[in-house]
């Protein structure tokens, strides 16, 4: 099968020498039988692990009524999905001067909802510049990357979208950069593929207020912060920001692919024919998303994600081990900054029966299920210890 997948394979992704063809909750297994612990969530998006039966019973049923259609219709799943998202987000973020979050863009991936982000950041505002951060990470298509700052995700593209200005994280940089013709500033609360840095709550509180001083509207990436990942339902909460656009993606479909920009109900709409999304919406996406908000809300995941996450932090830290320099993070989302490169550790913890993932040359990312079995989590823990210590 490698080799068949080869033949046809567009290099694109760094690949691993294994087949994978089968993954329940924190666990993966490949051709072989070989089992693997998912300390990466698949990249991010399985924050209520892989195959959930409630997941998984709710796009079963719809894919025998409806799999597919556009926003040109109305349809009941969609119309479920806007409600519980937006009920969710006003009760956890809050209202703000600009109204509440109510108004949703559907598509089908985070770097598409950033898209739709910075669009709408430039139709409402009626400005053009943007401001985004330096380690920050936004997505690999046209606008997105040009809010990315990294040069090995621009150059061979170059000339990304003109209008970017990209600023290291700190006050004075903010008050020059966001002035009165800024349309908006996109941010991560925790710059995941950047190392996993978290902002500090002062400096997002000044961004904030930044933007209010000056009009521009604060845009919050939360595609993989959000959904319980920090040990909140979204990132922003730990600070108290309450942003005038939200990006999300990965996790909210449980592995259907989604994604969706939400804004306040004082901005405004997009007139007809302005934007859109061939899959953006659709019926199954939506009951997938459901489910996979009603599963973080009853199983208490927010809450499971910041007690499991301290107790990862102690543990690495406790441990002293040789290779480690630092282990940061929030929740589930975790940096452990190494005195070495990662690659190899990579390779040693997969052989060893543990899926991870790196956060730059140095920084090895730890992003287990929320849902992870503590038997598995200790077992994986114990392996990166071995590794880190070796």
């Amino acid at each position: 099968m490698r080799a068949l997948e080869d033949a046809h394979f567009s290099g694109a992704t760094l690949r691993r020498p294994v087949t994978i063809v089968a993954a329940k909750g924190a666990r993966l297994e490949d051709a072989e039988g070989k089992s693997y612990i998912d300390l990466a969530a698949a990249q991010g998006w399985a924050n209520v692990g892989h195959s959930h039966p409630r997941v998984l019973a709710a796009i079963q049923e719809q894919a025998g009524l409806l799999v597919a259609h556009t926003e040109s219709s109305y349809n009941d799943q969609r119309a479920l999905w806007f409600s519980e998202l937006t009920r969710a987000l006003g009760a956890t973020l809050g209202k703000s001067d600009r109204g509440d979050l109510t108004r949703v863009f559907p598509c089908s991936s985070g770097a598409e909802a950033n898209e739709a982000g910075i669009k709408a950041a430039r139709l409402f505002t009626g400005r053009s510049e943007m401001v985004a951060l330096k380690r920050g990470f936004h997505g690999r298509t046209f606008g997105a990357l040009s809010a990315t700052a990294n040069q090995k995700y621009r150059e061979p593209f170059l000339p990304v979208v003109p209008g970017f200005v990209h600023v290291l994280p700190v006050e004075e940089e903010i008050e020059k950069a966001v002035t009165e013709e800024t349309a908006g500033l996109i941010i991560e609360v925790v710059q995941g593929e950047g190392g996993v840095h978290c902002l500090p709550e002062e400096f997002l509180l000044f961004a904030q207020e930044r933007c209010r001083k000056t009009g521009a509207l604060l845009i919050v990436d939360e595609i993989q912060t959000g959904l319980g990942r920090t040990g909140r339902l979204f990132a922003c909460e730990h600070s108290g920001v309450s942003p005038d656009l939200i990006t999300l993606g990965k996790s909210l479909g449980g592995g259907i692919p989604m994604g969706a920009l939400v804004w306040r109900e004082e901005l405004g709409t997009f007139k007809p024919g302005l934007h859109g999304s061939t899959f953006g919406g659709n019926p199954l996406a939506c009951a997938a998303s459901r489910a996979v908000l009603s599963v973080l809300q009853e199983e208490k995941l927010s809450e499971r994600a910041a007690r499991l996450g301290e107790r990862i932090q102690s543990d690495l830290l406790s441990a002293n081990l040789k290779a480690v320099r630092e282990v940061r993070g929030l929740g589930l989302m975790i940096g452990v900054e190494l005195r070495h490169r990662v690659t190899p550790v990579l390779k040693k913890l997969m052989d060893a029966g543990v899926w991870a993932l790196p956060a730059g040359p140095t920084v090895l990312r730890l992003l287990p299920p929320l849902t992870i079995l503590e038997e598995d989590l200790d077992t994986a823990l114990l392996v990166v210890k071995e590794v880190l210590d070796g």
